[in-house]
């Protein structure tokens, strides 16, 4: 199969739906990624500090129960969710 010019990835009505086009079309990934790395978008390596911030007990719950239903760590969860708002009020 040959790198795709244009790549129209589908809208996806279940996760499972997802996992499946993604399975089937490896180039596509491959495509996106390098895509996103020429571009800057994806980053390599960025460095970390580590942040210690008091929570209530009820959003660390609400983060927790969330990021369950994500299917990741709920601190990892709360990292992209900073990040997302970070970057809308960059752009504000």
């Amino acid at each position: 199969m040959t790198t795709p010019k244009q790549i129209s990835i589908p809208t996806f009505n279940t996760e499972a739906e997802e996992v499946e086009w993604w399975d089937a079309h490896p180039d596509a990934a491959t495509e996106v990624m390098r895509r996103a790395l020429v571009s800057g978008k994806a980053r390599r390596k960025v460095p970390l500090r580590t942040v210690t911030m008091r929570l209530s007990v009820p959003d660390i719950e609400a983060a927790q129960d969330l990021a369950q239903r994500r299917g990741l760590p709920y601190q990892t969860d709360i990292k992209m969710l900073l990040h997302e708002a970070i970057g809308r009020e960059q752009l504000l």
